[in-house]
C-alpha cells in the first residue's frame, strides 16, 4: 500500500476529477458522506456537534459534515474560524448550502463556544495542504480545542489541524485527536511515533480516488500487506528435502541469557529452516538441547559463559549466520566478531548484542557484509549512526545508511521502518503492544535468519519476516490477550500465518 505525499493527494484528487464525470464539489460531498457514515455507524449521531471549520477545503468538509448531520437529525453547528480574507471555492457552495437549509447552525468563531457536556468536537480546520506552523487565531483554536480533550470525544476530518503530513511537527501546535478520518491512504505523519499522542485511532475511507493515478505513481513509503506478502512467499516443492531449505549458524545467549537463544532457535525453526546449528556458551549446552532438541549444538571450551564464534572452515558450511541474541559484550567479542567478518561474506543477520559491538568498533563495522540484515530498537540504532531531532530526520538517516552500506536495516517500533540498499523505506502493520516484551525481538531475528537461509533475498526475508512476526503476534493476543501473551507464544502462531500466505487463502 502506497503512502502518498501531500502534493499527490491533492494530484490524486485533480487526476479522479478529470477522468471520472464528478467534480471536485461532488468528490467532497463523497467524503463528507464518508465520514458522515463513519459516525453513524459509531454511534456518534446521538450527541451533538461541534464542528470547526477553517475557511480551506478541509473547513468545507467540516460544512458538508455538518449538513448531513442535520439531515440526520443531530443537533450540530458549524464553527468558522475566520483566518482568511477569502474561503475556496468549494467551501464557499458547501457554507451557501448550510445557510440556505440549516442557517441557524452557522457561527462566526469570536470566542469558544460553551459546549455540552457530550458534545462531539469534529476539526475541520486545516488540511493537508498545511506547510508552516499554525499561529494565532487558529493556534488559540486548536489550544482551547486541546483543552477539552478529557472531556469530550474530538474527531479530526483528513488530518489533525496543525499536523504536517510529510515533514516533523515537533513542538507545533496540533489538534489532538481521538480519532483521525482519514481519506484512501495512509499519510506519513500518521506512521511517526512522535505523532502519536496527536491523530489517536486513524480510520481510512474509501472515497473512489481514481485507481490508475494511485497504481501507475511511485511512492518513496510503502506499507506492506497481505497481497504484497502472498506475491513474495516462495511454496515449496513436492520433492524439497531439508538441504532445499538451508543451514542456519546462530551464535547466541550468555550466561543468564540463554533464554534469549532459546527464543530465537524456536523460531528459526518454526519459520522453516532446514537445520539449525547454535553456537553457544559451555553453560547453555544442556538447555539448548532439552529446549530445542532439533537444533545441533556447538560449543567452545573456552568459553564457558559467552558465546565463542566459528572458525572459517565452519563458517562455510552455513547457508547465513545470525548473532546477537543474549550474546552479552564480554572481553574478546569484538575481536572474535572483527575475525568471523574477515572470513565471512555472506548477507548476515545482527541483532542485540552484535550491534552494539558493532556501535562500539566502526572498523569492525566496515566489514559487515553486503545485503546483510541490522535489526535495532531506537537506542541501538542512536549508537549505531547517531541521534536525531525527530522521527522524519531518523528516517531519512535510515535510509541513507542502508544505500551508503549496501544493508537492509530495519528499525523497530509500532510500525517497523525497513530500508534497503536500493533507497526503497516500507512500513509495517501487523502486530500490537502485547509484543512490547523482552524476547519478541529475539524471535524476530531467528524468523528472518530462517527465510535468508530458504533462499529469500535479503530483502524480502526482511519485509515477510517482520510481516508474518507481527501478525503471529496479533494471533496470539486474540488468543490470549495483549497483556497475558508472551515472546514465547510468537512461534507457536507462525503456523496460521504461513497458511495465510498461500494464495488460495
Amino acid at each position: 500500500m502506497k503512502i502518498f505525499t501531500a502534493l499527490q493527494i491533492r494530484e490524486a484528487d485533480a487526476y479522479t476529477i478529470k477522468h471520472t464525470p464528478i467534480s471536485s464539489l461532488a468528490l467532497m460531498e463523497k467524503a463528507a458522506l464518508a465520514c458522515t457514515d463513519w459516525l453513524a455507524e459509531q454511534h456518534f449521531t446521538k450527541y451533538p456537534f461541534a464542528v470547526f471549520c477553517g475557511m480551506g477545503n478541509n473547513g468545507g468538509d467540516g460544512l458538508a459534515i455538518t449538513r448531513m448531520l442535520r439531515n440526520m437529525g443531530c443537533d450540530a453547528h458549524a464553527y468558522i474560524i475566520p483566518h482568511s480574507q477569502q474561503a475556496s471555492e468549494d467551501h464557499q457552495a458547501n457554507y451557501k448550502s448550510l445557510q440556505r437549509y440549516y442557517p441557524e447552525s452557522l457561527h462566526t468563531l469570536q470566542t469558544f463556544p460553551q459546549l455540552a457536556k457530550d458534545t462531539v468536537i469534529i476539526d475541520a480546520i486545516l488540511g493537508t495542504g498545511l506547510n508552516r506552523p499554525a499561529e494565532g487565531l487558529i493556534a488559540d483554536t486548536i489550544s482551547r480545542i486541546n483543552s477539552c480533550y478529557e472531556q469530550h470525544t474530538i474527531i479530526a476530518i483528513d488530518i489533525p489541524s496543525g499536523l504536517l503530513t510529510d515533514t516533523s511537527s515537533v513542538n507545533q501546535p496540533s489538534v489532538q485527536a481521538h480519532h483521525t478520518l482519514s481519506f484512501e491512504l495512509p499519510k506519513l505523519a500518521f506512521l511517526l511515533p512522535e505523532n502519536a499522542v496527536r491523530i489517536g485511532e486513524v480510520h481510512i475511507l474509501p472515497i473512489g480516488l481514481h485507481p490508475d493515478y494511485i497504481a501507475r505513481t511511485p511512492a518513496k513509503f510503502n506499507i506492506t500487506d497481505g497481497a504484497m506478502m502472498r506475491d513474495l512467499y516462495k511454496p515449496r516443492k513436492p520433492f524439497s528435502h531439508k538441504g532445499t531449505f538451508g543451514h542456519v549458524l546462530l551464535i547466541a545467549g550468555s550466561y543468564g541469557k540463554m533464554g534469549a537463544a532459546i527464543l530465537s532457535a524456536k523460531s528459526c525453526l518454526q519459520a522453516g529452516v532446514g537445520l539449525l546449528t547454535c553456537h553457544i556458551p559451555k553453560c547453555g549446552y544442556d538447555i539448548m538441547q532439552i529446549s530445542v532438541p532439533a537444533a545441533m549444538c556447538i560449543t567452545d571450551e573456552q568459553f564457558d559463559h559467552s558465546s565463542s564464534f566459528p572458525s572459517e572452515e565452519e563458517a562455510k558450511k552455513y547457508k547465513t549466520i545470525g548473532i546477537g541474541p543474549g550474546l552479552g559484550t564480554a572481553a574478546g567479542s569484538i575481536w572474535a566478531l572483527d575475525k568471523l567478518l574477515d572470513h565471512y561474506r555472506q548477507p548476515m543477520v545482527i541483532d542485540a548484542d552484535a550491534l552494539n559491538l558493532l556501535s562500539t568498533n566502526p572498523k569492525t563495522f566496515a566489514k559487515v557484509p553486503e545485503n546483510s540484515i541490522l535489526t535495532p530498537h531506537p537506542k541501538e540504532f542512536e549508537r549505531l549512526f547517531g541521534k536525531t531531532d525527530n522521527d522524519i530526520a531518523r528516517l531519512e538517516l535510515l535510509s541513507q545508511k542502508a544505500v551508503e552500506r549496501r544493508l537492509c536495516i530495519l528499525l523497530k517500533g509500532r510500525y517497523t521502518a525497513m530500508a534497503s540498499p536500493d533507497g526503497e523505506l516500507y512500513f509495517n502493520a501487523t502486530g500490537n503492544p502485547g509484543m512490547a516484551t523482552g524476547g519478541s525481538g529475539d524471535v524476530l531475528t531467528g524468523i528472518i535468519t530462517s527465510l535468508v537461509a530458504q533462499g529469500y533475498s535479503s530483502r524480502d526475508a526482511m519485509l515477510l519476516g517482520v510481516y508474518i512476526h507481527g501478525l503471529a503476534g496479533d494471533f496470539a493476543a486474540a488468543a490470549l490477550s495483549q497483556e497475558a501473551m508472551t515472546a514465547e507464544d510468537i512461534p507457536a502462531y507462525l503456523g496460521r500465518t504461513f497458511l495465510t500466505l498461500h494464495k488460495n487463502q
